[in-house]
């Protein structure tokens, strides 16, 4: 493992989670350590073929945000700013901020607001062009997910949206690490958010049969590495880390949750839905994460796993993790307590890595019942597990063979 104090190293000051686990990092934690899946049904859904989704409980934008900025926001918008808030307090950040031109917001966002266009288009079917919001295109437009986390902080660096569909929140990271080490900013806001509990995709999703059907029990419908896994479940949230140089935290007297040690990027080039049966793609970005970090695969102690519950994805990340460890390490997923929140589930599964080492403590894995027999894996399940570890990684694969890994090590 590489030493710290090199002039490149990149730290975690801050984080902050919107979750169907809970608002905020300590609530999210606390849920996912029970182990208690979050599906139910969704009357937004209702009639659907899928009817049932994992939301975030309880979230009052109005009462959080101010009921004007909660009306010009759609709701993966309000997530991400009251996870951006959260992130900044818990890196000591003030407001207004020291110098704004050297704080960029990076955030990744898979599709765009599917809540916001189908209630307009609803509108136009209706022959009602005249009542077409015009707050619509901001609420919608992928780029105004950061703008307006910028907007709300006043961050005048770079503002940028990623979209490599499931993996773009853990790609979100990777830019980030790219503008610090080129010295083009001294803080970095990054991850992703995302909201994709909607009529549109629930139906798509449903049609490409990679929706788990379970509507007689939706809370065991989302099964990581299950035998009898049938498909993901749609979700929602945000996940937002604080990313700075390390001199610069120290300079300010910031705490240094974790060193973000080393990010890595591929494409299967495979199929436009599939991942590559062989893991290629995948094995290749975590071995250039390890290699970008100085770790060797020796030095993992715990993968925060992809791991989506469909037939094709988690045989393909276990061959992906086969491919570069000899004897992987333990395993978890937390989309069978979250569900797959796509865009933003590299943002959350990051952020949630980071608390897995600093609780030196690796959350279990729900409805794992009976594993599947072709995945050779230790995967967490049944309760959480106590693990010293130095280094873990977090996987995220996305549609078109978008692969990202970042890894991350105690500071």
């Amino acid at each position: 493992m590489r030493s710290t104090g090199e002039p490149d190293d990149l730290v975690v000051t801050g984080l902050g989670l919107v979750t169907p686990a809970g608002i905020g990092a300590e609530a999210t934690w606390r849920g996912l350590l029970t182990a208690r899946p979050t599906a139910g049904s969704d009357p937004l859904l209702a009639g659907l073929p899928v009817d049932f989704s994992c939301r975030v409980p309880g979230f009052d934008g109005a009462g959080l945000l101010g009921r004007r900025l909660a009306a010009r926001l759609d709701r993966a918008g309000m997530y991400a700013l009251v996870a951006a808030r959260e992130a900044m307090t818990d890196a000591g950040l003030d407001s207004p901020l020291r110098d704004p031109s050297r704080v960029a917001v990076v955030l990744g966002v898979g599709t765009c607001s599917f809540d916001t266009y189908e209630a307009e288009f609803a509108k136009l079917a209706r022959g009602q062009p005249e009542k077409v919001s015009p707050l619509a295109v901001i609420r919608s437009v992928p780029s105004m997910l950061p703008a307006e986390v910028a907007l709300d902080l006043g961050a005048r660096g770079p503002n940028l949206a990623v979209s490599t569909a499931c993996a773009s929140g853990t790609s979100a990271l990777g830019v980030a690490r790219d503008l610090l080490r080129g010295g083009r900013c001294d803080v970095v806001l990054a991850g992703g958010a995302e909201s994709v509990c909607s009529r549109v995709p629930a139906t798509c999703f449903h049609q490409m049969q990679a929706l788990s059907r379970r509507r007689h029990d939706p809370a065991a419908a989302s099964r990581p590495f299950d035998r009898d896994r049938d498909g993901f479940v749609l979700s929602e949230g945000a996940g937002i880390l604080v990313l700075e140089r390390a001199a610069h935290a120290r300079a300010r007297g910031a705490r240094s949750r974790a060193r973000f040690a080393g990010y890595g990027a591929s494409c299967d080039a495979h199929h436009p839905a599939m991942p590559h049966p062989e893991g290629r793609g995948a094995a290749d970005a975590i071995r250039v994460a390890l290699a970008d970090g100085g770790l060797s695969c020796r030095d993992i102690g715990h993968v925060n796993a992809h791991g989506t519950a469909t037939r094709q994805n988690d045989l393909a990340e276990y061959e992906a993790l086969r491919r570069v460890f000899a004897d992987p390490p333990p395993v978890t997923s937390l989309k069978g307590i979250l569900g797959h929140a796509v865009g933003g589930a590299g943002g959350i599964e990051a952020a949630c890595t980071v608390l897995t080492l600093e609780h030196q403590v690796i959350p279990p894995t729900a409805n794992l019942d009976h594993q599947d027999p072709a995945i050779e894996l230790d995967v967490v399940r049944d309760a959480p597990c106590a693990v010293a570890m130095s280094a873990a990684i977090s996987n995220s694969f996305g549609f078109g063979g978008q692969n990202a890994v970042v890894a991350f090590t105690v500071p």
